[in-house]
């Protein structure tokens, strides 16, 4: 007779249907090239037509047009507001991908809004740390340009994450055998006020939340100097970044602000605190009531039971609804120690629920 996971049993009450679900293509990226022509390789796995059809949604559908006047100064002086590499790197994406500079820099800035996401980091009874996360867009055309992109450094894989094509930020990576991250939305501020607060940051010289994961996962010898760089850093706007090492008690959730941290929220195993939710809400303080995903996660988290986590209960818990929902784009699960285990499955229709009959 097969054993259903404690995850399964509790999903018995509400069943996700959700099919078809795939990994990603991967792009592979050498740090030792020039920036200009790093992402040459998408080439192989995207058709430049569709790309520039994709990215011409996503900006219509998100981005106000005032934005687009805003962003031509930067345009004008590109190296004076956008630090390498990512200068470089969006250059070379608009002049081999057919998009104009603004469109690409306004592209790159638009992923940076409305990412709800839930991330979870748990630590089994060996001590191991697991990491997972999914990411939620309220843009479906995300799901057909989701990779996985993996740098190299000196023929080495340096880290490695999920993003989209286009994208040279990370909300998702994996140091091997040292630390892995994931980045999430903090609140619900609306959209206007997000992006004065984002022009005025060019001026103000700070890092979008996106490059600071991907700066991390390439600079941060160990968990406690990403932990350090993640909190003290200034960034653009509130954010959470979950982080799992590779010893036991190497998890958590860092609250954001612009300046720094406004809370920070450890694994504590030792009094039965062996794993953190984190969705787009303040810990401390209740979710809305119109969003259980932070309930339905903790009690399949209880159900699952330390002893019973890892990668792939870990996933269960993450394909239940509403942890994953209407705007799931993908799963990914990670374990820094075992970075050969980095999974990341796009989910074409995301998730939705029915009762058993």
């Amino acid at each position: 007779m097969m054993r259903l996971s404690p995850a399964v049993v509790l999903a018995a009450l509400v069943v996700v249907v959700y099919g078809g679900d795939h990994p990603p293509p991967t792009v592979n990226i050498s740090l030792d090239d020039p920036p200009e022509v790093r992402w040459l390789s998408l080439l192989k796995v995207f058709d430049v037509d569709f790309l520039e059809k994709a990215a011409a949604e996503v900006i219509d559908t998100t981005v106000p047009k005032w934005v687009h006047h805003a962003v031509k100064p930067i345009v004008l002086a590109l190296d004076k507001y956008i630090p390498q590499p990512y200068a470089g790197e969006i250059q070379g994406l608009a002049s081999h991908f057919g998009g104009s500079l603004s469109d690409v820099i306004i592209l790159n800035f638009a992923y940076e809004i409305s990412a709800f996401c839930t991330s979870i980091v748990a630590q089994d009874t060996a001590g191991n740390i697991y990491h997972g996360r999914n990411l939620d867009y309220p843009h479906s055309i995300l799901r057909n340009l989701t990779i996985d992109v993996v740098f190299f450094k000196d023929g080495k894989v340096a880290y490695r994450g999920t993003s989209f094509a286009g994208y040279v930020g990370l909300w998702t990576g994996q140091s091997p055998n040292k630390f892995t991250i994931s980045g999430d939305q903090r609140g619900d501020d609306h959209w206007w006020n997000w992006w004065k607060n984002f022009v005025s940051a060019f001026l103000l010289k700070r890092s979008p939340v996106s490059w600071l994961v991907r700066e991390t996962l390439e600079q941060a010898e160990n968990f406690q100097a990403a932990v350090m760089r993640l909190s003290k850093i200034p960034i653009i706007t509130g954010v959470y970044y979950i982080v799992g090492g590779v010893r036991a008690g190497e998890g958590v959730v860092i609250t954001r602000d612009r300046t720094g941290p406004a809370d920070i929220w450890p694994l504590i195993p030792v009094i039965g605190e062996w794993y953190r939710v984190e969705t787009n809400f303040d810990h401390w303080r209740p979710a809305p009531a119109r969003d259980h995903r932070r309930e339905v996660a903790n009690k399949a988290l209880n159900v699952t039971g330390q002893a019973n986590i890892n990668l792939d209960t870990l996933r269960e818990v993450l394909s239940l609804f509403p942890v994953c929902n209407g705007i799931t784009v993908y799963t990914t699960t990670m374990s820094a120690a075992s970075p050969h285990q980095y999974k990341t499955l796009v989910k074409p229709n995301g998730c939705r629920w029915t009762h058993l009959s």
